[in-house]
């Protein structure tokens, strides 16, 4: 009975990774060999399909089977991956206060999946929209229109939460991917000799005969793998063996089968210049049929990039590299699950306006491929520190296998340099305002910290002035928040200098993250007894949580602390930021930072504290 429970939840969690993993990847044939064929077909369209192919099958198999699925998603940290996960893995991670070169690298790619992230909703819906001109020519001239509206209607409903439509997310992807595989296999029957691609051959003698198009070859080439930074970044959620299983048994062979169907009906319909996606669908309900599941996972695959996005979003929020924000959790059972307004409509706006823009997927793709290709190497450069590290690797072992890995992504990098002008300077722009934004929080956050913790006093010395001073005890509770979990924490100074008096039950409190997805709060909270009715607490969290002070209270109660919710009191500073200050920051950067500062969640509601209960006191800080 445990094999069959066992065997039952392997198979659930692989179909679940179909439903979020696979989304963008899956959606790639939508456009892929249409792209090939508009670079390469002036040079023959026979050398056109099976280079093509032969490039999008190595591809696959390089990058997506070797690089990440045999390599980058065992370097896990307690079962999360993402580029926040290698960071945190590393040496070189969170616990350095100082935002180094190799810190700044990573901060870059996550930055550039931001523009990813944008991007893939708008290609994947107007993608499965232009399958509407393969039923009518006709209605070329609403595509735009109803990928506008369905982008908004997809992002309008993200405040309900993924696990409503979750379940069937994984069973829809499924029949998608074996929609690929059937019509593609009634493709490859009728022109068997499509086989011949497989050869690496091809591909190599496609590039080769055409040294001047190259780039051009592979920055088409390179929409077949655009998903593949999904697996690393979502295995927390299903965990490495079912994205693995997944890949294997279904997405890999079915996309395969779908690539070599649409080239062999190219090369057997030679006057058919349409979509060969649509192309190899029948007439009919059938292609009716494959219009409306494209649409349903051209949906899947923005769904997955958007919540990836979300949970980007708050790792940075946590590790301290972006400014708080709102954060809604849409389902009480499921951390992950959380709804971000405004990062919800940056996207949204971001997306239609590039529908707009760009029209067509044809003209997307020139801005599709530079940012996640960009990902891509820098997280090769992240896991050579990890597997040095981590793994102890020899310096020639590590250092060969990377070599190989960035071969591939530097090509694939460069070979999307000449889309900068067509349209890749979007997500560029987009990454290079995240990074701005993250350097500046956290630089400036650090900056604020050294300043006011740099010549603190300690506790015990504050204890004994207060002992000696016969500063008045009134009853109750008081938690005094701190940025650091040693010393004294401003706004105590400024409680004891204004009021005179101190409450009887003292708590200094430090919320800090730590550089993993999850701690065990109940075990790891340290709490330390200062005597006269003061007590320091040091909450750690994962970067991946978000901690509720109530939850931290329920905590102190069962370790003895003298804690009452209705009656305790919460202490916090407001920072009010002036300039003039001598921190790293340009003048820029500090009207930046100020700004972020004045618009960013206050703590109170990050940790989910009642207004009733809070004291602020203004905290003014030179940067």
């Amino acid at each position: 009975m445990k094999t069959e429970t066992g065997s039952k939840s392997k198979w659930i969690l692989t179909l679940g990774a179909l439903g979020v993993v696979y989304g963008d990847i899956g959606t790639s044939p939508l456009y892929t060999m249409q792209e090939c064929l508009n670079v390469g077909e002036a040079y023959g369209r026979e050398a056109a399909v099976k280079g093509s192919l032969s490039l999008i099958f190595w591809a696959l198999v390089l990058v997506v089977c070797f690089k990440y699925i045999l390599y980058v998603t065992r370097a896990d940290n307690h079962g999360e991956g993402g580029i926040f996960a290698l960071l945190g893995l590393t040496k070189k991670g969170v616990s350095n206060q100082k935002t180094s070169l190799f810190v700044l690298t990573v901060l870059a790619g996550a930055a550039l999946l931001y523009g990813d992230g944008i991007i893939t909703p708008a290609i994947s819906v107007l993608g499965a929209a232009e399958g509407l001109k393969a039923i009518n020519p006709e209605f070329e001239k609403y595509i735009v229109p109803i990928s506008c509206v369905v982008l908004l209607i997809l992002f309008a409903c993200q405040r309900q939460g993924t696990h409503r439509i979750g379940t069937i997310f994984g069973p829809v992807m499924c029949v998608w991917f074996l929609s690929l595989a059937v019509l593609g296999i009634f493709q490859i029957v009728e022109f068997p000799g499509i086989a011949a691609a497989l050869n690496p051959f091809y591909g190599i003698s496609y590039l080769g005969g055409h040294p001047e198009r190259a780039a051009f070859i592979l920055g088409a080439v390179v929409l077949s793998i655009t998903g593949a930074e999904a697996l690393y970044a979502d295995m927390g959620h299903f965990g490495r063996t079912a994205i693995a299983r997944g890949w294997f048994i279904l997405a890999f062979p079915c996309l395969v089968l779908n690539y070599f169907g649409q080239g062999a009906y190219v090369l057997s319909n030679p006057t058919d210049l349409s979509n060969p996606f649509y192309a190899i669908a029948p007439a009919g309900v059938i292609k009716y049929g494959l219009v409306a599941l494209a649409f349903a996972a051209s949906v899947i695959a923005s769904q997955a990039l958007i919540t990836g996005v979300y949970s980007l979003t708050r790792q940075a929020i946590q590790l301290g590299f972006f400014p708080r924000t709102h954060i809604t959790h849409t389902n009480e059972n499921i951390e992950g699950q959380i709804y971000m307004p405004f990062i919800n409509w940056a996207m949204a706006c971001g997306s239609i306006f590039l529908v707009i823009e760009f029209k067509s997927t044809e003209n997307l793709a020139a801005a599709y491929g530079i940012a996640v290709t960009g990902t891509m190497a820098i997280t090769t450069l992240a896991f050579y520190f990890v597997i040095r590290e981590r793994w102890h690797y020899p310096v020639w072992k590590a250092l060969g296998l990377c070599t190989i890995f960035m071969i591939v992504d530097l090509a694939f990098f460069f070979s999307n340099i000449h889309k900068i002008a067509d349209g890749g300077w979007f997500p560029l722009l987009v990454g290079a305002a995240l990074l701005s934004i993250m350097y500046v929080w956290k630089t400036g956050r650090t900056h604020i910290m050294q300043t006011l913790y740099s010549n603190q006093l300690e506790m015990p010395v504050i204890i004994q002035d207060i002992k000696d001073s016969h500063v008045h005890r009134v009853a109750g509770t008081a938690i005094f928040m701190a940025g650091r979990p040693t010393g004294v924490p401003v706004v105590l100074l400024h409680h004891l200098k204004n009021n005179q008096c101190i409450h009887q039950c003292v708590i200094i409190m430090s919320i800090m993250t730590q550089p993993v997805p999850r701690v065990d709060m109940v075990k790891d909270i340290e709490i330390e007894d200062l005597g006269e009715g003061f007590t320091r607490v040091i909450v750690p969290h994962g970067y991946i949580e978000t901690p509720k002070l109530s939850q931290i209270i329920d905590i102190l109660t069962l370790n003895g602390l003298p804690i009452q919710h209705g009656r305790t009191t919460y202490y916090f500073n407001r920072e009010v930021i002036f300039y003039g200050g001598n921190s790293r920051l340009w003048r820029w950067q500090k009207s930046l930072y100020g700004l972020m500062s004045r618009n960013a969640r206050p703590v109170r509601d990050h940790y989910g504290i009642p207004p009733n209960q809070i004291v602020e006191m203004g905290l003014p800080v030179r940067i």
